[in-house]
């Protein structure tokens, strides 16, 4: 049966940890896994590589509760993965329509919420320290190794002078109190901002987030889990490493 799309309502509040929604579907896939679909949520699903939200999803008058462990994004429908906590039989079809309570876990959203201001950093930065030849990169934000990946290539007998110098352009803005700064735009004045295209998840006539660092369009455009760089103490450029076209710049941030 097809899904109607999910509202993603963290485009209406980024900081939002808790919210309500109805439940649309509950199913279990060949893997074990279960799945739930939404008619709405504040998870942020993983993409472009940084790890989605965690939390749990309850219903306070019965016993239902759906531990979130992954979340993804397809074809407009938030499909959230997961343990169900449930005792009685056919727990599935029980649950289906009813309200229930979201739960983001705070921790989870702010350390992802750091690693993609990181990212959003290290983009702008690179640009100011000789790096020109290398396109504007697409961050990828694991928690166990964070990079930024551009194309093109460093070349090898520069790359610890670049490290060196990309390290002390960002701790240089992050003292000085650079800040990452979301504006809110209407939809066609967004666009102009990213070039005339949006992201195909952002809805036309919403109001999408349009992230700058300082006075810098930081991309991607319509990102929604950034937050102030001041809330980053330092930032360490761990190594460079230049492969079949592709730089990768990783990192380690400290709060």
């Amino acid at each position: 049966m097809e899904q109607s799309p999910t509202k993603l309502s963290y485009f209406d509040d980024m900081r939002a940890l808790t919210s309500s929604a109805t439940i649309l579907s509950i199913s279990q896939e060949d893997s074990g896994r279960r799945a739930v679909i939404l008619d709405s949520t504040i998870f942020y699903p993983q993409g472009g590589g940084q790890p989605s939200d965690t939390g749990f999803i309850s219903n306070s008058t019965s016993d239902f509760k759906f531990i979130v462990q992954d979340v993804r994004l397809k074809d407009g429908v938030v499909w959230h993965y997961g343990i169900l906590e449930c005792l009685e039989d056919a727990c599935e079809s029980k649950f289906e329509g009813q309200e229930v309570s979201l739960h983001v876990d705070a921790e989870r959203r702010d350390f992802n919420s750091r690693l993609h201001s990181a990212g959003h950093l290290l983009d702008v930065c690179m640009r100011k320290v000789g790096s020109s030849h290398l396109e504007p990169g697409k961050g990828y934000h694991f928690p166990d190794g964070p990079f930024v990946e551009y194309k093109g290539v460093i070349p090898k007998d520069q790359i610890q002078i670049k490290q060196k110098e990309l390290e002390a352009e960002a701790n240089a803005l992050i003292s000085s109190g650079g800040k990452v700064l979301v504006s809110i735009l209407p939809y066609d004045e967004a666009a102009k901002w990213c070039g005339g295209d949006l992201p195909s998840y952002i809805a036309e006539g919403s109001t999408p987030r349009i992230v700058k660092l300082g006075d810098n369009l930081g991309g991607p455009c319509g990102g929604t889990h950034v937050t102030d760089i001041a809330d980053i103490g330092s930032l360490k450029v761990s190594q460079i490493r230049t492969k079949k076209g592709f730089t990768k710049v990783f990192y380690n941030i400290n709060p």
